[in-house]
């Protein structure tokens, strides 16, 4: 019946039935033969076209420090992890990629199209770093942590398998220098660092010890360690000064006493001559006040005055030589000891002169001392302080000196190459097989689709209960399917082409297999390996 005839009810109420898939691929054999082989033929020119790209890998150990840290504490305090990244990205500059670059000739396609940052970044991008961590048991918590204990690091490239290994063992032999020269920098610099700043701490304590002497030296008596001296002092010196004050009493009672005694005594011995020299001297020097010195009077008295005291010097008498040496004898004796008494009040005077003024001098250091202590604690205080930094720095000085040792002969956290780059016995990718199972996927849906696609979009009846049902009429018979010779013919033709397609696909398959994926000798050991480990 002509599609064109069918009845839209009768196409809705016909459902598919899985008895008709055969039929369907039968009739829809080209549309999912063309499809499914063209797909799958570009899926294998894919996979065979695509470059080969080779893959080498290095594996790096990360080794703590062969001596204990409680014997030598190393200056590199840094995680691994930290350090690792930091001296990645010094190895993925610019500079050192390019040299690598340039050394081995590398994309030498790309350099002619590409800019030299792409280019740059395409190696970066070749360049796999992967970290390997463990649990641990970190020192400083006791808890179990993860660390870095290993690193692996690889490189693809389209190049030879030769050139891809060359080029992964110098990356693997740029990042051990360069972890072996980031660890002396850091080691140097801090060994310079510590000494330079211990020079300073060091200079800074002899600037403070020298304005600490001159503060010594200013204060020499109003330090904070004096003040109980000065104390004492002090009151030894009042002390004292009470006792001169006392016997300053004492003699000058002494003194009013001997006055009051040599008042009551004569300073010479009786004489009648020297008490008549001693009468007309006064007389005379009555008369010279009142008369000249032509008065009769005058002159008398003094021929006589005269005559008396030449008559004494004849005897010995010393009254003309000196009054102030008198002869009698409880009266010089009384006059010394007076004498010496006053002298005595005039040293005690001066002794107490002398305490009162020191001890107005140990007021003034008692006074001045809060003052003094407190910028001299201020003083001391800071010197205190730049010693104990002086002397943290320079045991640090001395750990990083040896620290830089320990890095010099290789003794601390160092990397060790363990598993150096190979050489890539295959490539890495592309996974041909799998893009030519993919294509050949691919290939099969699309064909499926286009079968469904197509049938459903027929409208042909085919079926003997489709056709009554879609005329509404009863079935009297249906004609057999007539079979000719050439009809013969041809399915005999098509199932030679059939397995003719068969082997020749095997057989690509199996040079594919071959040339590209491995070669069969070798994969024909490794079957017998494992059936033999099988066996065994």
């Amino acid at each position: 019946m002509d599609p064109q005839y069918a009845d839209p009810q009768f196409m809705e109420e016909s459902s598919f039935n899985i008895k008709d898939l055969p039929g369907i691929l039968l009739r829809r054999k080209w549309s999912l033969i063309l499809p499914a082989v063209v797909i799958s033929i570009l899926g294998v020119l894919i996979a065979m076209l695509l470059p080969p790209v080779f893959k080498s890998t290095s594996t790096i150990l990360i080794e703590e420090q062969e001596i204990p840290q409680d014997f030598v504490m190393a200056t590199v305090t840094s995680f691994a992890e930290q350090r690792l990244q930091t001296i990645n990205q010094r190895i993925m500059s610019t500079t050192k990629l390019l040299e690598i670059i340039n050394r081995f000739d590398l994309y030498q396609k790309m350099r002619e199209k590409k800019t030299t940052e792409e280019v740059v970044d395409k190696m970066r991008s070749d360049v796999k770093l992967r970290q390997i961590s463990a649990e641990v048991v970190d020192r400083r918590t006791g808890r179990p942590t993860a660390a870095t204990i290993a690193f692996s690091l690889s490189y693809e490239g389209k190049d030879t398998p030769q050139r891809v290994q060359q080029v992964a063992n110098v990356l693997a032999s740029l990042f051990l220098e360069e972890n072996l020269k980031v660890r002396e920098r850091q080691t140097r610099e801090t060994y310079d660092f510590l000494e330079l700043e211990t020079a300073r701490v060091r200079e800074e304590m002899q600037r403070i010890d020298a304005k600490l002497s001159r503060f010594k030296e200013e204060h020499i008596s109003e330090l904070p360690e004096l003040l109980q001296m000065n104390i004492q002092a002090l009151e030894n010196t009042e002390r004292n000064i009470e006792r001169l004050l006392e016997q300053t009493r004492s003699l000058r009672e002494r003194e009013g006493y001997l006055e009051s005694q040599l008042a009551t005594l004569s300073p010479f011995m009786e004489n009648r001559d020297r008490d008549r020299l001693n009468e007309l001297r006064v007389q005379l020097v009555y008369l010279e006040t009142r008369f000249t010195d032509a008065y009769p009077d005058v002159i008398k008295t003094r021929e006589e005055i005269g005559a008396l005291e030449k008559k004494l010097a004849a005897e010995g008498d010393p009254q003309d030589q000196a009054l102030e040496r008198p002869d009698n004898p409880a009266y010089v004796t009384l006059q010394s000891q007076l004498a010496s008494t006053r002298a005595d009040i005039e040293s005690v005077k001066r002794q107490e002169k002398d305490f009162r003024e020191k001890a107005d001098l140990y007021r003034r250091r008692i006074e001045n001392t809060p003052r003094v202590e407190e910028a001299y604690s201020a003083l001391m205080a800071e010197r205190a302080s730049t010693q104990m930094k002086f002397n943290d720095l320079l045991q640090k000085t001395m750990e990083a000196k040896v620290a830089q040792g320990l890095e010099k002969e290789q003794k601390g956290e160092r990397f060790t190459l363990i598993d150096p780059a190979r050489l890539p016995e295959k490539p890495f990718k592309p996974n041909r097989m799998a893009i030519i199972i993919v294509g050949v996927v691919l290939g099969l849906a699309a064909g499926g689709g286009l079968v469904a696609l197509r049938e459903m979009s027929d409208k042909t009846v085919r079926k003997p209960d489709e056709l009554a049902l879609a005329a509404d009429l009863p079935l009297l018979g249906t004609l057999p399917e007539i079979i000719t010779r050439q009809d013969r013919w041809q399915r005999r033709r098509k199932r030679l082409i059939w397995v003719a397609s068969g082997v020749t696909a095997v057989v690509v398959g199996i040079a594919v297999f071959h040339f590209f994926i491995m070669d069969l000798d070798i994969f024909w050991i490794k079957v017998l390996r494992r059936v033999d480990g099988g066996v065994l």
